[in-house]
């Protein structure tokens, strides 16, 4: 993965725009998390959830966020640092300072294994 360099990404995300994808997006505080009895771990999870947007924006100065305008709605993530496009999956994540998954956005025309 790449840090995220926002026009680059804002460019890749806009390639997706109006057409039917399958979406990942996982959030999670961890078992980190939870083996802090002061901490709540949480989380949030779907895959292969169908998407059609018609409008996305990146923004921010790192940890940036991503908000895609539905036909009913918004969706957004916030806390993304790096990205990475793979055969015409893009997938964006945000790690914390000692490099573990705290949310991920896959993006896909093909449902994911």
């Amino acid at each position: 993965m790449k840090p995220i360099q926002i026009e680059k990404v804002q460019e890749i995300l806009e390639t997706f725009e109006n057409k039917e994808l399958y979406l990942h997006l996982e959030t999670t505080s961890g078992a980190y998390a939870a083996q802090d009895k002061e901490k709540l771990a949480v989380g949030a999870y779907i895959r292969n959830g169908s998407i059609k947007f018609t409008n996305v924006k990146m923004a921010g100065s790192g940890p940036f966020r991503v908000g895609f305008k539905l036909n009913d709605g918004w969706m957004y993530a916030e806390g993304l640092t790096d990205y990475q496009l793979d055969g015409g999956r893009l997938l964006m994540a945000g790690h914390d300072s000692s490099g573990r998954l705290a949310v991920a956005v896959q993006l896909s025309y093909t449902p994911f294994d």
